[in-house]
């Protein structure tokens, strides 16, 4: 993981913000790169704020010394949010059953202060308050900010079609977006505004408002169809741990379902489809080995897949790239994710620890 391409983006994302503070979500451990290191190299960078899904994961943050504002927004019915509002994480509240957990955690701490962010559903579908339920919730929320020891500091929302540039959804929620924002301040809030995720960030500056949230494009993935210079983060490698010639006519890994059509020289990767290679990618795989790309051949099995080297000499022991920033040649997350029909997200969420070891460039102290 190189932590100063970590910068780099986060660096360039909140150059790009229009003067809006910048949130680096660090949900999925960081994506797949480390939630932790990757937090103090996006603080270093600029970021103010971080986003984790799960309130474990945002309490994971301040276990590791993280005092920088953290927003949670999805936890089960029945949470007990008192550890959350004890370690002043910011909590997103969707539904009066959520905003009453919050105050009986408040309760419990014998008024603890709470911050918590009001999110509206402006298109997505997924989580946040229906808009027929907002100004019910946006009312019991003001009666509670009237008190001394709960906060309104935000409302919310999530764009569904950022990453499509010109889709009509985009203005159809600001809309909604700009209306919910109305009813919070007659209600007598004054809350920030946060709807911008990565790709809005890049290619929607009115969208903007207070606090952008970027995700993706911190990682050094583009989410939206131009270029941008963002580096990715993430290289994943191993090493050749056999070497073999084999002849002519013989298959290899499970199902046969390749055959060699002259004598070749084999070379054993161990890694598979439990580190994070998706066994979709069989008999559409390369890999950076010896100066070139070279096909894997044969099924991806749980630990292991098979190069074709030709004629080459390869030497065990050599480092294999499976994907990188391809700036040397070297596929690429955003290539495997092309070639499967998915997204780089999952490609780099997939790489799973402990079988998969991280190492860092670039970490400060």
């Amino acid at each position: 993981m190189d932590l100063d391409a970590i910068r780099h983006n986060v660096a360039l994302l909140a150059g790009r913000a229009s003067g809006a503070a910048t949130m680096v979500v660090v949900k999925a451990d960081g994506y797949g790169h480390g939630a932790v290191p990757v937090a103090r190299a996006a603080l270093d960078a600029g970021a103010t704020w971080l986003g984790a899904c799960s309130m474990a994961e945002a309490l994971e943050l301040r276990a590791a010394g993280i005092r920088a504002p953290v927003l949670s927004w999805l936890d089960v019915p029945g949470t007990d949010f008192s550890d959350a509002v004890a370690a002043g994480v910011d909590i997103s509240v969707s539904s009066p059953r959520e905003l009453r957990a919050v105050h009986q955690a408040v309760d419990l701490l014998g008024g603890h202060g709470a911050h918590i962010h009001l999110k509206i559903d402006t298109g997505l579908g997924r989580n946040g308050c229906p808009p027929e339920e907002w100004p019910a919730l946006v009312r019991a929320a003001a009666a509670h900010e009237a008190g001394p020891h709960m906060h309104v500091r935000a409302i919310w929302s999530h764009l569904a079609c950022a990453d499509e540039p010109g889709h009509p959804s985009i203005d159809v929620q600001a809309e909604r977006f700009e209306w919910a924002y109305r009813v919070a301040r007659e209600a007598g809030l004054h809350p920030l505004r946060h709807l911008a995720n990565s790709a809005a960030t890049l290619t929607r500056p009115d969208l903007h408002f207070d606090m952008v949230r970027v995700g993706i494009a911190a990682y050094g993935l583009n989410p939206v169809p131009q270029p941008e210079n963002l580096i990715p983060a993430m290289t994943f490698r191993s090493s050749v741990a056999l070497t073999k010639r084999i002849r002519s006519g013989e298959s290899v890994s499970y199902g046969h379902t390749w055959t060699t059509q002259r004598d070749t020289t084999l070379a054993l990767v161990p890694v598979g489809y439990a580190d994070g290679v998706p066994r979709g990618l069989s008999g559409d795989m390369r890999v950076h080995l010896a100066g070139r790309n070279r096909p894997v051949v044969g099924r991806v099995c749980m630990d292991q897949i098979v190069v074709d080297c030709g004629d080459d000499q390869v030497s065990e022991g050599e480092d294999v790239t499976l994907f990188g920033t391809g700036k040397d040649g070297e596929p690429t997350a955003t290539e495997w994710a092309n070639t499967l029909g998915t997204i780089d997200y999952e490609i780099v969420t997939g790489m799973r620890r402990p079988r998969v070891t991280r190492r860092y460039l670039g970490e400060s102290g």
